[in-house]
């Protein structure tokens, strides 16, 4: 059966979305993934090149508010950025809630080729994390 996890950010644009590209690829049958924010607002289009740059297309996401999620039920609840951790509600059922601290990389100025750099980094770090993730989840 497969796992179901929730990436959380605030915005839903670019750590959660890339987070839910990311396990997609990852986990194959393994896991049923989604991503919501606190507030809806557009996916990053730097979050879209720095996937497209590892081959993973998330130009079909869109931002989604965690009301859409409301009532289900989620074996993993990520956050991914200090305030979505937060303002999380809490999930019915047996719902192990993680939270990861990354910087948002829409924060980051400078160049477009300086900006897409900081973004790859923080997917970079997601994909890092998220590896260290599928081993323990494989095992629960």
């Amino acid at each position: 059966m497969k796992k179901r996890v929730l990436f959380l950010c605030t915005h839903n644009s670019a750590r959660s979305q890339m987070a839910e590209g990311l396990l997609r690829k990852m986990g194959g049958d393994q896991f049923e993934v989604f991503s919501a924010g606190t507030e809806e607002t557009r996916v990053h289009p730097l979050a879209t090149e720095a996937m497209r740059e590892i081959g993973i297309d998330i130009s079909k996401h869109r931002s989604k508010t965690l009301g859409e999620f409301t009532g289900q039920q989620f074996d993993y609840v990520i956050t991914v950025c200090d305030r979505a951790n937060e303002s999380c509600p809490i999930f019915p059922g047996s719902t192990e809630r993680i939270h990861w601290s990354f910087d948002d990389p829409s924060a980051a100025t400078g160049t477009d080729e300086q900006k897409l750099r900081v973004f790859a980094q923080i997917r970079d770090a997601i994909q890092n994390r998220l590896r260290m993730f599928q081993t323990i989840a494989a095992r629960s």
